[in-house]
């Protein structure tokens, strides 16, 4: 099924420490220090990777027209986040999703069920996989600086 929808705004990237997410940790000494790229990823991301993958996503998402409209009217798609992860060589990313409470907070009219947020919580977490590999096979042009110590095992 292919969702027929405009492609949101890409988000704006913020500086926030990774590992302050629940579904991201970074591996790293002087965690201050670290560069994570989101300048260069959120240009990348306004001049086409965001809505390329977007065009991806969208081809197979299980999102119908009105579990996306929810999605967007809570603007959850502003609240991702993209970031350089120099250890793995990766596009690290935090996805947005609707919170345990939802019910409580009536955060919003049209969420009824939990597998309605399940849905939406998990095709956010799928987008924001594609939007990664995106960036990272079609825009990103460097490599990691990290260099493992030489003193490692070899494990072969």
């Amino acid at each position: 099924m292919t969702l027929e929808v405009e492609p949101p705004e890409p988000p704006e990237l913020n500086v926030v420490d990774p590992n302050e997410y629940e579904d991201a940790t970074i591996s790293a000494d002087g965690a201050e220090d670290i560069d994570y790229r989101r300048e260069e990823l959120e240009a990348f991301l306004e001049s086409g990777a965001w809505e390329e993958a977007f065009e991806e996503w969208v081809e197979d998402t299980d999102l119908d027209e009105r579990t996306y409209a929810i999605a967007r009217d809570l603007d959850l798609f502003a609240g991702f986040d993209f970031f350089w992860d120099d250890f793995a060589d990766r596009v690290g990313y935090h996805a947005p999703g609707i919170p345990e409470d939802w019910q409580e907070r009536a955060y919003h009219p049209e969420l009824d069920t939990w597998g309605t947020v399940s849905a939406i919580n998990a095709e956010l977490t799928e987008f924001g996989q594609i939007v990664s590999v995106v960036l990272k096979e079609e825009y990103i042009d460097w490599e990691a600086e990290y260099e493992p110590p030489e003193d490692l095992p070899d494990f072969e």
